[in-house]
């Protein structure tokens, strides 16, 4: 099938999937925008479904845009070749608010991927192919040498046996640099359909490299087409489903402990009295780490910790040590080696999570 074909082949699947879902109610919660995106994404990594469709509920009414962009991102991010299915049906519920009204409006539908996510078995290759490709102190030559190349050459670069992290930088710099700008990045202008033509006659699976082009076309999401790339490897490799080990959390009013990150006010906030604190942690990272950089740090690390942690995770060889690049090499700020940071934090959790309650327990996170 060609390109427009298998995308009406996926929206009639969608069609019969959702036949029979019965929505539950409509029952958002009184807080931002960015916590509820939190919310949302880190409640579908841990299979918390409930959660998920407060928070999904909560961005429908405050910002639908953000919310279906934010189903884009997770549904590449963290499902990938976990299901593929779910990443086709949640692909179609991007096709637009009259696409959705045919099938009960933005909550069933919202509702209905929200839960198939959930619910899913979960993958973060994709994501970990990108921070590689992105922050690897490898490619820091091949950062600056591949925005100078022409789509053609990119292109060679993508169909000969260099690495997969080198393979999904040259198509990242195919596609342009755009939608999704990066610090560690030249700016540089795609050809994204030259990019996506050459994915499908270079022998990658043809249904999963449209997916990508649909999900690229709809929110812009660079993700899909390092699906593509990844796939011969998964078909190769033993795979296995295990949840990640979850740290210890608490409720903060309605709000799991592990929704304040980097990315809220309140996150931020907590995380710079912990530094201030005496846990092993912030003791580390005040004599390991310069001032002006402790916060990033801290921010990413928490984030490999907590903030990524997934219920029925896909293992498989390749996934295992994309993940290992970037939780220990890719760390930066100062940081060469995030083993043993990584390890303190893990272990600090309990503290965070003290100074999280005493800031924010009396609080209405709006």
């Amino acid at each position: 099938m060609n390109g427009p074909e298998i995308i009406t082949d996926i929206k009639q699947k969608f069609a019969v999937v959702i036949g029979a879902w019965e929505p539950p109610p409509f029952e958002p919660l009184a807080i931002s925008p960015w916590l509820a995106a939190a919310l949302l994404q880190k409640s579908i990594r841990r299979g918390e479904e409930q959660l998920a469709l407060h928070a999904a509920a909560s961005l429908l009414q405050i910002s639908p845009d953000r919310m279906w962009r934010r189903c884009a991102g997770i549904v590449a991010e963290d499902i990938g070749l976990g299901d593929i299915n779910v990443v086709a049906i949640t692909t179609a519920a991007l096709s637009g608010k009259r696409f959705r009204a045919g099938f009960g409006g933005e909550w069933r539908v919202a509702s209905f991927i929200v839960s198939q996510m959930a619910n899913a078995t979960k993958c973060r290759a994709g994501d970990d192919l990108l921070m590689t490709a992105e922050r690897h102190p490898s490619l820091a030559d091949a950062r600056r040498h591949f925005a100078m190349l022409t789509t053609r050459e990119l292109l060679s670069i993508v169909a000969r046996s260099a690495s997969l992290p080198e393979r999904a930088l040259a198509t990242w710099y195919g596609l342009g640099t755009g939608h999704r700008p990066s610090p560690w990045l030249r700016p540089r202008r795609g050809e994204p359909n030259v990019v996506f033509n050459a994915l499908c006659e270079a022998g990658l699976p043809h249904s999963i490299v449209e997916i990508g082009r649909e999900l690229f076309r709809r929110a812009g999401e660079p993700l899909g087409p390092f699906l593509s790339l990844l796939c011969p490897q998964r078909q190769v490799e033993t795979a296995t489903v295990a949840d990640d080990d979850i740290p210890p959390a608490t409720m903060i009013g309605q709000l799991p402990s592990w929704t304040f990150d980097r990315y809220s006010i309140d996150g931020l906030q907590c995380l710079k009295v912990f530094l201030r604190g005496d846990s092993e942690t912030a003791c580390w990272v005040r004599s390991h780490i310069p001032v002006t950089k402790s916060l990033d740090l801290i921010g990413d690390v928490l984030f490999r910790v907590e903030g990524q942690i997934s219920r029925q995770r896909m293992r498989w060889h390749t996934a295992t040590e994309l993940q290992r690049l970037v939780d220990v090499e890719c760390a930066g700020h100062g940081c060469a080696n995030a083993t043993e940071i990584i390890a303190l934090m893990k272990a600090d959790i309990p503290a965070l999570n003290e100074v999280r309650v005493e800031l924010l327990g009396g609080r209405n996170h709006v």
